[in-house]
């Protein structure tokens, strides 16, 4: 006990230390994100674009889709162009013609001596910083003010309903008219300048060091990594096998103890469950309905990188074009995946504490119509808003805030933020007789309360950026919501969840599991938090950002390297007694997310961590590789695992047809494995040589995203998507038999306690203490 206290004293002070070691940067990034100009005009005084324009601009392009149609600054989707560095590469050829003319030919032309000069007056005036604090002006000389008009005219002709440039529009996904407003086109591109220049332009009293410290790669303006991503990328990489030397060592070096004796008997078989108990199975037959709808939309949005318009010849973009397909394939995926460790958690809580407290069941009711709301909510509004062009106002609002895993509108976050606080609630105060209660686990049950309240108040950074906010914080923020929220906090709940499950079913030691997961907790927040920075190399922060963010993303992956090894030793428990095959394919799916972890998240996830490896690929289809393979191969199985846990509990075991999860288990580990392995990995790797030879402007262009070779690996997804199809239709099939038939009756319920009920519903709560 007097260890685990100085463990969870570590925790606090980890906890504590780096979340404001993240603050402190946050505030650096805030003070050092490129200035907004009031105005960006041409020698003679003329004036391109206004700071109005630019702040307006950005919430246009995210009014359109955002995030879901094309990318800045890396982050976005793949169809569509990087527009920050599709902007570049436009505007350094431009110029580079223009001065070209003063020689009466050609660029190609000319001689290596003149093709050299001309080069170099282009990156000098690319990279020079002509913006004056003073007068909040950005001047640039009349040939770039040229140069800036004839990419502009282009980006209005694409963003309208023009024919000239109908095969472009295509080959990006995007459909005619995708901003009808001609001030609103004039605004957009005043963004794009915007996010281009920052990419370019030298910070003050730096020389070769833009604001987005040289991404993306553009040889033609003299942006090529920097010695600092270099040079804490190699020390990253020199940490990363030191940290998992030593916690090999140290995990060789302890003294094992011998492991849990599994009982004769399933201790949980007794258990009965309660009234909330049962209401959570409507939870996990919505969590079927929203994987098989994100599946559907994702073999959408893969087959429009080949008919950007059109689905296998039907004109399908004209009611459910790309952005909106994408936006609910990435959308739905987190709600899915949430919703059932969300239930998950609703379930076990009366477990634990062997309490049903007075009205939880209407609690869990209203809950579950809440959500339900919230999703169907947000994608209709969603869809009607970009369908309709309905606006920046709508779109921020009610519709789609164009931000990649959060996209929903405004007022449905914070309807969701207060859906979530309440089901800490419910949780809380199911869990709380087992909080006050001195047990050997209870340390475990802690952890699980503490995580979930961190899930529901964590949500609350959503709620932090607004219409206005500058679009370097926008994306601090973000993360904050997308790696901390989904990728920490979630993990920490469900990894005390399935530790809890396993000391119910007595394959682990109750004080080895608290011991565990507390120092597992402190070893993957230690990097975890601080390793939110990763993302954030290249979106206008301080060159601290790569350092910090490079050495502490660098240290999440050490803890995933004994992930196999636990998985393994996972399996064999799993193995000890003739009862625990009733609960093999939940076994299988934890071990799956031990082998997803090293192999989405460890391998796929360093592969691209390290600044100089992100400063070439971020952006193109090696993210998409790391992102599906962790994503569902991690936190999905994790969330199917805990789903086919609680449904064996709440049914007759006589009922479950267990023939079905083999295949669908199976089915779903293969087909991703196809999926990442035979087309998104080889296209990202295809994407990469481009990037690092000729620019992130041509691995995003259309001449490679539309070539024979990707093309061909998009086809190649084909194998992989119909194998992970038909797992996700037999695990559909395995539940919809149970949806036809009555969940376990309740057992008769003592009288009334305080202001809870206790059962025998619980009955195992209680068991496998020792």
């Amino acid at each position: 006990m007097r260890n685990n206290n100085r463990l969870w004293r570590w925790l606090a002070f980890i906890f504590v230390l780096s979340f404001g070691a993240l603050g402190y940067l946050g505030v650096q990034i805030y003070l050092t994100a490129p200035p907004i100009p009031s105005a960006v005009s041409s020698a003679d005084g003329e004036v391109i674009f206004t700071g109005e324009q630019i702040q307006r601009g950005q919430q246009v392009w995210l009014s359109t889709g955002g995030q879901q149609l094309g990318s800045v600054w890396g982050h976005g989707s793949y169809v569509a162009p990087d527009w920050s560095a599709d902007w570049l590469h436009r505007e350094a050829v431009a110029l580079r013609n223009r001065h070209a003319q003063a020689y009466r030919r050609d660029f190609d032309s000319l001689s290596p001596a003149d093709r050299g000069a001309l080069a170099a007056t282009v990156v000098e005036q690319m990279r020079r910083n002509t913006y004056d604090a003073a007068s909040g002006v950005i001047a640039v000389p009349a040939d770039r003010a040229q140069a800036i008009r004839e990419v502009a005219a282009h980006y209005d002709a694409l963003f309208g309903d023009g024919s000239s440039h109908a095969t472009l529009r295509g080959q990006y996904a995007m459909t005619p008219g995708t901003l009808p407003d001609p001030a609103d086109r004039q605004a957009l591109t005043a963004f794009f300048f915007w996010t281009s220049w920052a990419a370019a332009t030298d910070r003050p009293g730096e020389t070769g060091l833009s604001y987005t410290s040289n991404w993306p790669h553009e040889p033609l303006v003299g942006n090529t990594m920097t010695s600092s991503a270099a040079v804490w990328s190699m020390v990253s990489i020199c940490l990363l096998l030191a940290a998992i030397a030593a916690m090999l060592w140290l995990h060789g070096s302890q003294r094992h103890e011998a492991e849990a004796q599994p009982p004769q008997a399933d201790p949980l078989l007794g258990a009965v469950a309660t009234p909330s108990m049962k209401a959570t199975r409507k939870y996990f037959f919505a969590v079927i309905g929203l994987m098989l709808l994100q599946i559907a939309m994702g073999i959408v949005t893969a087959h429009y990188a080949v008919e950007g318009d059109s689905f296998f010849g039907l004109p399908l973009a004209e009611l459910l074009p790309y952005v909106v397909s994408r936006t609910v394939h990435t959308q739905v995926g987190i709600f899915w995946i949430a919703t059932a460790w969300l239930a998950t958690g609703l379930y076990i809580a009366p477990l634990l504490s062997g309490r049903e407290p007075r009205l939880q069941k209407l609690g869990v009711d209203v809950l579950f119509w809440a959500l339900i709301a919230i999703v169907v909510g947000s994608t209709l509004t969603g869809w009607l808003g970009t369908l309709q062009h309905r606006g920046v106002d709508f779109s921020f609002w009610l519709g789609n805030q164009g931000l990649e895993y959060t996209s929903m509108g405004r007022i449905w976050q914070v309807l969701l933020f207060v859906g979530l606080l309440f089901w800490v609630f419910l949780l809380g105060r199911a869990l709380w007789p087992a909080l006050v209660k001195p047990s050997a686990s209870r340390g475990l049950i802690a952890m699980v309360f503490l995580s979930a309240t961190c899930i529901g108040g964590f949500y609350s950074t959503s709620l932090v950026w607004g219409q206005h906010t500058h679009y370097s914080m926008i994306e601090y923020w973000r993360w904050w919501l997308v790696h901390l929220w989904v990728e920490g906090f979630f993990e920490v709940f469900a990894t005390a969840v399935v530790a809890l499950i396993f000391t119910r079913l007595g394959l682990v030691r109750t004080e080895s599991a608290n011991r565990a997961i507390i120092a597992e907790t402190i070893v993957f927040l230690f990097g975890g938090i601080l390793g939110t920075l990763h993302h954030l190399y290249f979106t206008g922060t301080p060159t601290s950002v790569i350092a910090v963010g490079a050495v502490f993303s660098a240290l999440e992956v050490v803890p995933l390297t004994l992930i196999g090894l636990e998985a393994l030793q996972t399996w064999r428990r799993s193995q000890a007694m003739p009862w625990l095959a009733a609960y093999k394919w939940i076994v299988m799916c934890f071990v799956a997310v031990g082998f997803w972890n090293t192999i989405g998240a460890g391998v796929l996830g360093f592969a691209i961590n390290p600044p100089a490896s992100l400063y070439y690929v971020q952006g193109l289809n090696m993210t998409a590789a790391h992102g599906h393979a962790a994503l569902f191969g991690v936190y999905g199985m994790l969330g199917i695992g805990l789903m086919l846990f609680c449904l064996r509990g709440l049914y007759e075991r006589q009922l479950h047809a267990d023939r079905l999860l083999k295949p669908a288990f199976w089915s779903l580990n293969i087909g991703l494995a196809m999926m990442v392995f035979l087309s998104l990995l080889p296209a990202g790797i295809y994407q990469a040589w481009a990037s690092v030879t000729q620019g992130l402007w041509y691995a995003r262009s259309a001449e490679i995203v539309h070539s024979r070779v990707m093309e061909t690996l998009v086809w190649m997804r084909v194998p992989g998507d119909i194998v992970f199809a038909v797992g996700a239709v037999l695990l559909a099939a395995y539940a919809l038999r149970l949806l036809r038939r009555p969940a376990t009756q309740a057992a008769p319920q003592a009288p009334p306690r305080a202001r809870g009920q206790k059962g025998r519903a619980m009955q195992a709560g209680h068991v496998a203490e020792q």
